[in-house]
């Protein structure tokens, strides 16, 4: 008899929930007993226009921030460069990979190699060394060739002349290589010598008369062979002899670099410029004015400090405007 009352007492509930929601009143009876089906919410919820206004004011603010730490932040020295947080530093004491290197005047760059070489109480008698980067970029896909170059420094810094090899088969430009300093002279008979490593030199000079004999010499002295245009084919034999004992030599490495000894750091700061000067002016004479600058950079150093950016634009060649008159 239970069981039937209980199953009663729950249609009857159900119905009258049915009838109380078609009605739409509410009675004490109903009201507990909808209770346990009505969602109960423990949390207000903020209106949607509220919602959109604090929105906006949290963009507003983030934006104010931003702007202001940007403003804060914002390099106004020049251009720094992918990689670097500033063009330069702020301090005096700063990780240096940071930030660009920074480019100093020949003459200021000359005498810190000097300070630096007190500092590290290291010999004054240590070469000075330039490094220049070249753009060797002609017009379309052409290149400036790899070359060697030959120079006179204003201030040579080698005590010992070049020593220089003589090929002729003329008995006069013998005898008067011989009477200039010539180290070895000779002809053909000097080939199997030169190609033995039996007989070296510094710098190989020849006369018209010979050159075409020494072809078999070219993969062993490749950029030291003989070449009217480096100068080293002439007649005039002691005029070259002159020339290349106290030549400096310097040639184009990695495609595009030069990196050659110009100085001792115990020479006079001026000396060492004017070096440097000959060096860059001589440089520039491979590729014409026409392509632009031929000099990208410049590094200096010595052989115990490091290298330094110098400024260089001074030493470039200028192009002269011609104006012509009617």
């Amino acid at each position: 008899m239970a069981a039937p009352m209980c199953c009663l007492r729950t249609v009857i509930r159900g119905c009258q929930r049915h009838l109380v929601k078609q009605a739409g009143v509410i009675s004490p009876a109903s009201a507990i007993i909808n209770r346990s089906w009505v969602a109960v919410r423990f949390y207000a919820a903020e209106p949607a226009v509220n919602r959109k206004v604090i929105k906006a004011k949290k963009t507003s603010k983030e934006s104010g921030t931003k702007g202001q730490a940007a403003e804060k932040t914002k390099d106004t020295s020049g251009r720094k460069g992918p990689g670097f947080i500033a063009s330069q530093p702020s301090d005096d004491v700063y990780i240096v990979r940071y930030y660009p290197r920074p480019t100093f005047e020949p003459e200021t760059a000359i005498e810190m190699l000097k300070t630096f070489q007190k500092l590290d109480f290291t010999s004054p008698v240590q070469a000075v060394f330039a490094e220049l980067k070249l753009d060797m970029k002609l017009e379309k896909k052409s290149k400036v060739d790899p070359f060697v170059g030959y120079l006179q420094l204003p201030f040579p810094f080698v005590t010992e002349l070049n020593k220089v090899l003589v090929f002729t088969e003329n008995a006069e430009a013998a005898e008067t290589a011989k009477q200039n300093g010539a180290a070895i002279v000779g002809g053909i008979e000097l080939i199997p010598q030169v190609l033995n490593d039996e007989v070296n030199a510094d710098f190989y000079i020849a006369t018209p008369d010979i050159i075409a004999k020494l072809n078999v010499l070219k993969n062993k002295l490749r950029k030291k062979f003989p070449k009217s245009k480096r100068g080293s084919v002439g007649n005039d034999v002691a005029n070259m002899i002159k020339i290349f004992e106290t030549s400096h030599e310097y040639m184009v490495e990695r495609e595009c670099l030069v990196q050659t000894k110009i100085a001792r750091l115990n020479m006079p700061s001026e000396h060492i410029a004017a070096n440097l000067e000959a060096l860059v002016k001589d440089v520039c004479k491979y590729k014409p004015l026409s392509f632009g600058p031929f000099v990208e950079s410049v590094l200096i150093s010595s052989a115990t400090s490091e290298a330094l950016y110098i400024n260089c634009q001074k030493f470039f060649p200028q192009v002269v405007e011609t104006i012509n008159e009617e």
